[in-house]
């Protein structure tokens, strides 16, 4: 392939870490339960009292009923692990505004990443296009900054391979997972594998969206091609590329939760907003 057609984002490997890292405490702040364990700690039972059992989980209720001393047994939060899959494709790339849907998703799953590991959740990461990039999972940051680090360079001729690694993935992942895809949508194979998917793990899309894609941009007619299969076409600035709307319907009805984040406004709290929603329903902790 054609080096000249290999590019990376703007921001230099220091710049990057700390963007990364101020999006996690974003999405962390000011909450104690995170959006991907449960609650917390959970009481089960109490049980009678054995040698070597901290005095701090004496259940005083119990033993004064009893007259034998207790202790109380809790059930630790379960840690779904979280894998994260990036639309790596030309059309992720291609951008009206100072940061492409790719260099946002790549923050944003960085971000996640993050805020997973500080609830010691494993992580993966996988990149869905041609390129062969990220693995699962780890408890390490510094493989996840590896991993992003190696997605920041991209290609303007990658064409989408959302739904065969969605795909992939399910037919390896042995106990119940969160899995959130960050795509702009433009995969027609991506919602029948995610609603499949969805039918065993915790699924989540995250639709970067460029205001171009939904005809806020002027300017009269045109050719243009497509830019992942060079398919030629003649549009206009009103054209609307995507319909958010229909696909987020759609994988809502497989029960895969959506969320729209448009390029060219402040996300971040729709974001955590949307997380901690799906935490107070109980998702992400089953």
């Amino acid at each position: 392939m054609n080096a000249e057609l290999e590019a990376c984002d703007h921001l230099d490997a220091r710049q990057f870490e700390l963007a990364v890292r101020r999006l996690a405490d974003s999405l962390s702040y000011g909450t104690d339960s995170s959006p991907f364990l449960g609650s917390g700690i959970e009481y089960v039972q109490s049980r009678l009292y054995q040698p070597g059992d901290p005095v701090k989980s004496i259940d005083w209720r119990v033993t004064a009923r009893t007259s034998k001393v207790h202790v109380k047994e809790y059930e630790a939060p379960k840690r779904l692990p979280v894998y994260l899959l990036i639309d790596t494709s030309a059309s992720m790339c291609v951008s009206s505004q100072p940061l492409s849907k790719y260099a946002w998703a790549v923050q944003i799953a960085g971000g996640l990443a993050l805020a997973a590991l500080a609830r010691i959740s494993p992580v993966g990461i996988i990149g869905c296009g041609e390129r062969v990039v990220g693995a699962r999972s780890t408890l390490s940051r510094d493989l996840v900054f590896m991993w992003l680090h190696s997605l920041r360079r991209f290609r303007f001729d990658e064409r989408t391979r959302v739904g065969e690694r969605v795909r992939e993935l399910s037919g390896v992942l042995e106990n119940r997972s969160l899995v959130i895809v960050l795509s702009d949508g433009h995969d027609p194979d991506a919602p029948a594998a995610l609603k499949l998917m969805a039918q065993a793990h915790d699924c989540v899309v995250l639709q970067l969206q460029d205001p171009a894609e939904h005809g806020r941009v002027g300017g009269g007619i045109f050719r243009a091609a497509e830019a992942e299969s060079g398919h030629g076409f003649v549009a206009h600035g009103r054209s609307r590329w995507v319909d958010e709307e229909a696909i987020g319907q759609e994988l809502r009805g497989g029960r895969v939760d959506h969320l729209t984040l448009p390029t060219d406004e402040a996300f971040v709290p729709k974001l955590r907003h949307f997380l901690r929603r799906r935490d107070s329903l109980g998702k992400g902790s089953r």
